[in-house]
């Protein structure tokens, strides 16, 4: 009889491993695969890009738990058209990306960042430094879910105003105000922080454009943690240029790693990071905090009690 495989693309530690093999004793739990195991695999934890085409040649894959909450890297329409369940990792990464998105709000109200390049040069700036109050200012947070409420939740405590844009504009919890993505435009010139924490589906591919940019206020801070490929990079450049926007904190590119010569390394009004946003402390912890409660449910009925992405919508 073949080996029924649990897949991990990266080792777990033995507390997990054990945990898996309590839950699910029927199967084995592999790091590594042979030739000969790739037919047997039913259940992937992560995915690894080198075995997709025999992967989705096997009849036995059924599910996919993704380690992140962006699936749109997957070959979504294969699951579909195989029925193979996908799960994402959404609020894992939560605290950090809000940690993250804190650090840019209070970095650049506090002229931290341009302190940091005078210091690089030497140059003593005193009270020709940028500063702002952060009390009253307001965010717009687009995306929802679980990082969009936990930033929202954080920024409250500094007196922050926080609306949220989602597809339908149904409310959401900590928002003020919500908006659907259709009316983006008709709310960016009211807010001073925009942050992008979208999915990537086809609508939201491309989002953020010249069209887009010309909507926000001259003073408006954009940061992206969300997909590289929502925003047209040389748009953005354009209207940084053109102060349609005052500064950009991007964590994401729609070309990763950011080329060396690329024009945005030499711009004072953008903080480059390296796609850092969502390195998570205990990451292993939280991910085995979806996994071993979807293991159950579909050892119990093949559903998946929580994560599951709709194949049709990209989330």
């Amino acid at each position: 009889m073949s080996e029924r495989i649990i897949y991990a693309d990266r080792p777990f530690r033995d507390e997990f491993i054990e945990e898996i093999h309590t839950i699910a004793p029927g199967y084995v739990f592999k790091t590594e695969l042979q030739p000969e195991d790739l037919p047997n695999v039913e259940i992937s934890l992560g995915w690894n890009s080198n075995y997709q085409e025999k992967l989705l040649a096997s009849s036995n894959l059924k599910w996919v738990q993704s380690i992140s909450a962006g699936v749109d890297q997957l070959p979504l329409e294969a699951f579909s058209k195989k029925h193979i369940l996908l799960s994402n990792g959404s609020g894992i990464h939560s605290e950090s990306i809000t940690e993250h998105v804190l650090g840019i709000i209070l970095g650049y109200s506090r002229g931290l960042f341009q302190a940091q390049r005078a210091q690089s040069e030497m140059k003593w700036l005193g009270s020709s430094i940028h500063y702002q109050p952060i009390q009253g200012k307001k965010i717009l947070i687009i995306g929802t879910g679980h990082i969009g409420k936990m930033i929202a939740k954080k920024v409250k405590a500094l007196d922050m105003i926080c609306y949220g844009i989602n597809t339908s504009g149904h409310p959401a919890e900590g928002m003020e105000k919500t908006f659907s993505l259709k009316q983006l435009q008709e709310v960016l010139p009211e807010v001073d922080f925009v942050v992008n924490i979208l999915p990537l589906t086809e609508e939201t591919t491309g989002l953020f454009d010249q069209h887009i940019f010309e909507h926000f206020d001259s003073k408006a801070v954009f940061i992206n943690v969300g997909r590289g490929a929502s925003v047209k990079t040389q748009d953005l450049i354009q209207a940084l240029n053109k102060q349609q926007l005052s500064f950009a904190a991007l964590d994401v590119f729609e070309e990763e790693p950011l080329p060396q010569n690329h024009p945005l390394w030499k711009m004072d009004n953008v903080l480059i990071t390296s796609h850092i946003a969502g390195l998570t402390p205990d990451f292993q912890k939280k991910l085995m905090s979806v996994f071993l409660i979807n293991l159950k449910s579909y050892l119990a009925t093949h559903d998946l009690q929580t994560n599951q992405v709709k194949l049709s919508a990209g989330y």
